[in-house]
């Protein structure tokens, strides 16, 4: 048979009826020799491993579903889904289905399980009537009941056979009838073989099993059947403990009768499961499945029961928040509704937020803020797991009560403040409630679960909350244990000596390192508020202290808080940085570590090859300049001298830039001579440009307007120097230019035009003067006076609302416009020296 390879994904169904993905893959299906027979093999896509190797038997029942989808059992509990990426892929492969077993690939399954049952009852079961005819329930029978019962484990239709047989004929009560006989007569032999019986018919997986089993007026024998293990030389005493060790205890008293027996129900089922019932091997961890749902569907029933209960659940919150009410029995009410939580967990998403909703609106969120900050250990404790379970559920509805809490003087009263106090002053060696409450705090000021578009200032308002009203109390140990003590010469060596109040323990050093990484997570997600908290109260100062400490672990949370804000790459975190030479103690700390490879000696490098890899220019000048003396030495690394080399790099871009500008006067003049001569010979080859106007409006001829320009221009001097005469001031006559070789400017300057406005386009007209430039418009306004050109100066290129350029005035380097007519383009010229 062809291999025909098509992508899937595989899964498993487990024992809560979910589907496990266990990994995507290409199917086949060939003939495998170890099975012997034409198989269904998938491989990995990843490494080509082997996901699923599956013969197709000739008699198991395989469905098609959704066009994509083909879905078997193997075995009792074990059910297989190939799920196909292309509907084409899915055709084919269950064609070779349908073609091993001789059925019609039209069908949607392979075979009828009714048919599947009656075949199976005559291949596998030739001996089906005495299988289902039960021995007698009698003593002298016990042992071949026992191997009956153990027989039919290993094949699901026996087992399906013998539970309805058991259901039948009420078989379960005589049996314990006879467990009762046995123990009154001490008959050890046939109690070994009543806890085989009652073991297998667990596992037979049967719920209406079950429920004969475990019903009030037998279940404590079905216990007592399980006490006679046979590999234990004395017997368990199960039902002592359920009896008179396992106190049933009503915080309030509950009337509905059907709720109490659930409870008992429940907790006596799950102490066969996990007490007395030994743990699963591999091949029978399905086999107790149904006992899993069956817990699981009390519990639901449990918490439904509890919840439509309002009256009930207002006297116990009552009772929590009354201040009268005996710390024992308040101890019990915060218990309970631990336990109330926990199976909780076990309802449908709709179903627990209902739940949490009913709990809020009862007033859950401020009892806890009454709980937890009592002295009990055993009533906070508590506590902390029915706030983890709110938090997990809803952290929005957290914040929310929070915020809205009356701003009282003090702000210990504070929900959140009571969570960090408490976590502050975990007295557990290992602070396991610490983290617990630390990973609390942490979901709630993270933003991603702020994002509800429905309340979009959410994120601002808390975060603006939290840093007001309890930051201080979160840092309150860091600064204790790093205040500076300028009497001790020796207050950096060691944390230690920092502070003696709070020595430098290992329970101090962990929580310091708590909060540090509490502190880390808030600089990579509180950009704003962080940053001006940490600049106000110098919180990097004091947190690079703890680089003296002598648990290298809080040395390194030190190092990580540091990282990550260099690792912002913010300019206003370098210039602080650098203002308050930071990288000292880092740099100490690194030297101290001498010539140790630890991680200690990793971390500090990576942190500067960091700065040396991203550039960071600013912090690279001040590490060399401030420490590559101290640092030229560490030569197993290049990162040091790689610093170095960029600062120098940087230096000389520097240089290289000033002096673009520092060029001196006589330098700046030749360029300009060059400028000027070049710009004349180009005037000289220029073409005439065309006019627009006729002739009339103008002179003839460009030196003939010139000419009258002069005329103009002396009678003007003239009129000026009588009137200077008359005043009794001497006046000095003007200097004729020299006779020109071509059309100059005359000596006194013609008038000048203020600046084009911003709105005007210009386009580079199509001429041969390289500083030519036409107006595509321009508003002439005749009543404004003539200003002056403001054109840059010869050494620069003409901007864009300088126009045509015949010219400059080399002494006053101003370009001029040429006077026109209304209505033609505007030339621009240039004065002769």
């Amino acid at each position: 048979m062809s291999d025909t390879r098509r992508r899937v994904k595989v899964y498993t169904l487990n024992e809560d009826r979910q589907w496990d993905d266990r990994g995507t893959g290409h199917v086949s299906s060939i003939f495998v020799e170890r099975q012997k027979g034409i198989s269904l093999l998938v491989r990995a896509e990843s490494d080509g491993s082997i996901l699923l190797e599956s013969r197709i038997s000739p008699n198991t029942a395989y469905q098609k579903q959704q066009d994509t989808l083909i879905v078997w059992s193997e075995a009792e509990n074990y059910d297989l889904a190939l799920s196909f990426q292309e509907k084409a892929g899915c055709d084919e492969i269950w064609e070779k289905i349908c073609q091993v077993q001789g059925k019609d690939p039209a069908v949607e399954i392979t075979q009828d399980p009714i048919d599947e049952s009656e075949e199976e009852r005559f291949e596998e079961m030739p001996e089906t009537s005495h299988l289902v005819d039960l021995p007698p329930c009698e003593l002298a029978k016990l042992e071949e009941i026992a191997d009956l019962v153990t027989s039919v484990l290993s094949s699901p239709i026996r087992r399906e056979k013998l539970a309805l047989a058991l259901m039948s004929e009420g078989y379960i009560k005589k049996l314990l009838q006879l467990f009762q006989t046995c123990e009154d007569l001490d008959n050890r032999e046939g109690l070994h073989h009543l806890y085989e019986i009652v073991r297998g018919v667990l596992f037979l997986n049967k719920a209406a099993l079950f429920e004969v089993m475990f019903s009030d007026d037998s279940i404590m024998d079905v216990v007592g059947c399980l006490e006679y293990d046979p590999a234990l030389v004395q017997p368990k005493r199960h039902r002592e403990f359920l009896t008179k060790t396992a106190r049933f205890k009503e915080v309030i008293p509950i009337t509905d009768s059907e709720l109490r027996q659930k409870i008992h129900q429940t907790y006596r089922v799950q102490y066969i499961q996990d007490i007395i019932l030994p743990t699963p091997s591999v091949f029978e961890e399905n086999f107790l499945s149904t006992l899993t749902s069956f817990i699981f569907f009390n519990k639901v029933e449990i918490v439904s029961m509890l919840q439509e209960d309002e009256k009930f659940l207002t006297e116990v919150f009552a009772q929590l928040t009354d201040e009268a009410t005996e710390d024992g029995k308040r101890r019990e009410l915060v218990n309970f509704f631990k336990e109330f939580c926990a199976f909780s967990q076990t309802l449908q998403p709709q179903n627990r937020d209902a739940f949490f909703k009913t709990l809020a609106n009862l007033g859950i969120l401020p009892a806890l803020e009454i709980v937890m900050g009592m002295d009990d250990l055993q009533v906070r404790a508590a506590a902390t797991d029915i706030f983890s379970y709110l938090v997990e559920f809803s952290p929005s509805m957290v914040r929310e009560f929070v915020m809205q809490e009356p701003q009282q003087t003090d702000d210990d009263v504070l929900l959140i403040n009571v969570v960090i106090k408490q976590m502050i002053c975990d007295t557990d060696p290992e602070l396991g409630g610490a983290v617990q409450l630390m990973g609390l705090l942490r979901t709630l000021i993270d933003p991603e679960n702020m994002l509800a578009p429905t309340n979009k200032t959410e994120k601002t308002e808390f975060l603006s909350f939290f840093y007001k009203y309890c930051m201080h109390v979160l840092t309150a140990p860091l600064l204790a244990n790093t205040a500076d003590d300028k009497n001790s010469k020796d207050s950096l060596e060691g944390s230690t000596k920092i502070n003696p109040v709070c020595p430098d323990n290992f329970q101090t050093a962990q929580l310091l390192a708590l909060i540090l990484e509490l502190l880390t997570f808030c600089v990579e997600h509180h950009t704003y508020h962080v940053k001006n908290y940490i600049m106000t109260k110098d919180l990097l100062r004091r947190v690079l202290m703890l680089m003296n400490s002598k648990h290298t672990f809080l040395a390194l949370c030190a190092l990580r808080f540091m990282r990550r804000i260099i690792g912002l790459k913010d300019e206003f975190y370098n210039r602080y940085i650098i203002k308050g030479n930071l990288f000292e103690p880092v740099i100490n700390a690194l030297l101290d570590n001498g010539t140790r490879y630890n991680l200690l000696n990793s971390a500090i490098i990576e942190l500067f090859e960091f700065i040396k890899v991203e550039d960071i220019k600013s912090l690279i000048a001040h590490i060399v300049d401030n420490f590559y003396k101290a640092l030229e030495s560490i030569e197993y690394v290049q990162t040091f001298k790689g610093l170095k080399t960029r600062y120098e790099q940087e230096k000389d871009r520097q240089n290289q830039r000033l002096n673009r500008y520092r060029r001196d006067a006589r330098s700046l003049e030749d360029d300009e001579e060059m400028w000027f001569n070049e710009d004349e010979d180009e005037d000289e080859g220029e073409p005439a440009v065309e006019k627009s106007k006729p002739e009339e409006d103008f002179p003839e001829s460009y030196g003939k307007y010139i000419e009258g320009k002069k005329a103009a221009a002396a009678a003007a001097a003239a009129a000026a120097n009588g009137a200077n005469s008359a005043n009794g001031k001497p006046v000095t006559p003007p200097t004729s230019p020299p006779a020109p070789t071509a059309p100059t400017a005359p000596a006194q300057r013609p008038p000048r035009y203020p600046p084009l406005p911003d709105q005007a386009r210009w386009t580079r007209e199509p001429t041969a003067h390289p500083h030519s430039y036409t107006p595509t418009r321009i508003q002439e306004d005749q009543s404004r006076q003539p200003t002056a050109c403001q054109c840059p100066p010869p050494w620069h290129l003409p901007p864009p609302h300088a126009l045509r350029c015949t010219g400059r005035d080399r002494a006053s380097t101003a370009a001029t416009f040429s006077p026109r007519s209304p209505g033609e383009p505007v030339r621009l010229a240039g004065l002769a020296a």
